[in-house]
């Protein structure tokens, strides 16, 4: 399968950054697009709604349908998958993209802050991936290759990567666990379930707003190159290829790619490694 043409991708968080980069990736193909995020009215600290995602899908070539839904709420990830698929006739792909973040250590992380990342980070891929894999089950019946793809990092269990923010490492290694368990668990269904993780850091709105950050952006990547990864995975056959946890940079070397500049957010400066490699 080489493009994710008439493909149903239920995409949540993607009012902007990676999640964004990943829909405007499959509307150049003209995929069919769920946008399932919080974001209704216009946010200075935050520019982006799930209607100026939609306009952007629908520019880039694709289909969109813009649903306000928090998805730490079950009963809202249920009508949004319900109106996914009266909308759109099923769902082929979850991108699990939506997640919180505080990188603060355990005497400066203010229990509503913990919650929030457990809740967001854990509960909503579960919930999301819950909710959405009956549909997955019948997109594998029809042949049509789904896939659930998970941005989370490999799971290390080395204490470098817990000390300075615990709470933020169990959160994002939770919806680690949910990529390692549902892919054995959906093996036989034919749906792949994988996860998608940058090697650099990626300039997003999200990450000018964590303190002293807007001055390393020029050592970032855009959004683009974890879209394009995401592109490559979710064309790859389905049924042998699960339980992975894959690397942005890798995915695209193996697709032939071998000039990254064009990536950078400042060609030649030197890069950002993410958390967790």
């Amino acid at each position: 399968m080489t493009d994710l043409a008439g493909k149903t991708l239920f995409i949540s968080g993607g009012s902007r950054g990676i999640g964004l980069g990943i829909a405007r990736r499959a509307a150049r193909d003209g995929a069919n697009i769920v946008i399932a995020a919080k974001t209704v009215e216009p946010n200075p600290k935050l520019p982006g709604t799930i209607h100026s995602a939609a306009d952007e899908i629908e520019r880039a070539g694709g289909r969109a349908l813009p649903v306000a839904c928090d998805i730490r709420d079950e009963a809202a990830v249920a009508s949004a998958v319900a109106a996914a698929v009266e909308r759109f006739g099923g769902i082929d792909i979850l991108v699990n993209n939506a997640s919180a973040i505080s990188l603060t250590g355990t005497l400066a992380t203010p229990m509503k802050r913990f919650d929030l990342m457990f809740d967001v980070n854990v509960r909503g891929t579960y919930v999301c991936s819950q909710a959405c894999l009956p549909h997955l089950k019948l997109s594998a019946a029809a042949d049509r290759n789904p896939h659930i793809l998970t941005l989370s990092p490999p799971l290390n269990l080395d204490s470098k990567w817990f000390a300075p923010h615990v709470a933020y490492t169990m959160a994002k290694y939770g919806m680690s666990m949910c990529v390692l368990g549902m892919a054995e668990e959906f093996r036989g269904d034919g749906i792949g379930v994988n996860a998608l993780w940058p090697r650099s850091v990626i300039a997003t709105a999200a990450l000018a707003m964590i303190p002293g950050a807007n001055e390393q952006l020029d050592r970032t990547r855009k959004p683009e190159i974890v879209a394009d990864a995401s592109h490559a995975v979710l064309t790859r056959d389905a049924r042998r290829t699960t339980g992975h946890f894959f690397i942005d940079e890798d995915v695209l070397r193996e697709a032939g790619v071998t000039d990254f500049a064009r990536y950078a957010v400042k060609p030649g400066m030197q890069l950002l490694p993410d958390l967790f490699l």
